[in-house]
């Protein structure tokens, strides 16, 4: 599960891109919450600490406990901005959690156990349909990653959503419901296999 993080905010007054520009000349960032049945709430934020956090990774799987001028709330960030000069975030939106609610997120997958694959041992290559599934999954339990293992894997075998574990509660949105995550191929040539084969074919060294 995709741990909770604490992130101050400030309710900001006025909307639209002058009172954003505003917000960014005071060196914050401008952000909104909304959901949950709620008016939507201008916020603010550090620029230095949000920058920080969206390019340490998995923002968008991150649950935030947002304290608002002393008030808490629970949300995640559901989008981010970039400037695409200075690469620096414009900002962001989040999304307010109810207990009990859902979402749907990009989960990444996780390939393990390369070494006891036979076909990637002998020179096969892994291809990826999907680095991330797309899931519902419950509000209060985002899984960091769900994990392939890639034990056993031979030339042209598939391994499919059903082969993974898949945390409770989580269900990908793919309509295909046995869809392919990864699939095996050899390499060129047939690799090492092909090797045994071509020198029996090949006519010995000094013979006609």
């Amino acid at each position: 599960m995709a741990e909770m993080k604490t992130l101050a905010a400030t309710v900001r007054s006025g909307t639209g891109k002058g009172a954003a520009r505003s917000v960014r000349r005071e060196g914050r960032i401008p952000a909104v919450l909304y959901g949950g049945g709620e008016a939507p709430t201008p916020i603010s934020l550090d620029k230095k600490v949000t920058t920080q956090l969206i390019f340490a990774g998995h923002f968008l799987t991150t649950i935030f406990e947002l304290e608002i001028d002393g008030k808490k709330e629970r949300a995640i960030p559901r989008d981010y901005q970039l400037d695409v000069v200075r690469d620096f975030p414009l900002h962001v939106d989040f999304l307010r959690l109810k207990p009990g609610s859902r979402l749907k997120v990009n989960v990444p997958v996780h390939f393990i156990n390369q070494e006891q694959s036979p076909g990637l041992k002998r020179g096969g290559s892994l291809n990826i349909v999907y680095h991330t599934v797309e899931m519902y999954v419950p509000a209060d339990a985002i899984p960091e990653a769900v994990t392939a293992d890639l034990a056993g894997m031979d030339f042209n075998d598939s391994l499919h959503i059903s082969q993974i574990p898949l945390p409770e509660g989580c269900k990908p949105t793919n309509p295909d419901k046995n869809f392919t995550v990864a699939s095996l191929a050899p390499p060129a040539g047939g690799g090492e296999e092909a090797a045994p084969a071509a020198a029996a074919a090949a006519p010995a060294k000094g013979k006609k």
